[in-house]
């Protein structure tokens, strides 16, 4: 006679595996969809593509008690305002350039990547670009030939020449810009913006 008491019996673990196995399946299929629909463009913590027409900002939220962007009125990139296909055109081939030539190889990207050179998660708001109504001239510069326009944020390292055309760099700026609306729940820390007061 078999005196194992029901909950220690191997037939019993074996339904419980079975079980959890199959829950935590369902669970993850769930929080990845609930994810991805969190993570699309258009959503309340990364906006749609066509916010590069927009002025973008990156201040303390005192309710929050953290850092947020901050959508202001119109700015439009390069003065020319963007539909949502071709602002979503733009950005992707920003984000395809970046891509391409591995620039987290060097840089951080959302707090990706490596941290030799500097973090571009809120690159469009550094204040090394001087001001607003320079910014994008400076950027495209900087992109289309780094070692003559080079910003070195008190560091002798230099960006070698990544060889890009005028297109892909204003796509970079654009992926920059979109990218720096993207509520990154108050990442980087108290990171001074080119329109932040002295």
């Amino acid at each position: 006679m078999n005196n194992t008491p029901p909950w220690a019996t191997e037939a019993l673990w074996k339904k419980v595996a079975v079980w959890v196995t199959a829950l935590s399946f369902v669970l993850l299929v769930v929080l990845t969809f609930d994810s991805m629909a969190k993570t699309a463009a258009g959503g309340s913590r990364v906006p749609a593509y066509s916010v590069v027409n927009k002025q973008i900002d990156y201040r303390y939220d005192q309710a929050a008690q953290r850092y947020k962007p901050v959508i202001g009125g119109e700015q439009p990139l390069f003065g020319k305002a963007l539909d949502e296909a071709t602002a979503e055109q733009q950005v992707s081939l920003g984000k395809k350039t970046v891509q391409g030539k591995n620039c987290i190889n060097c840089h951080t990207i959302l707090g990706n990547g490596a941290y030799y050179a500097p973090d571009l998660t809120k690159s469009w708001l550094d204040p090394a670009w001087i001001s607003e109504t320079e910014r994008e001239k400076r950027m495209l510069a900087f992109l289309l030939d780094p070692e003559k326009n080079h910003v070195g944020y008190g560091s002798t390292r230099r960006m070698p020449n990544q060889h890009l055309t005028e297109a892909e760099a204003r796509g970079v700026i654009a992926f920059l810009k979109w990218m720096s609306s993207i509520d990154t729940n108050g990442f980087p820390h108290n990171f001074k913006t080119i329109t932040a007061e002295q």
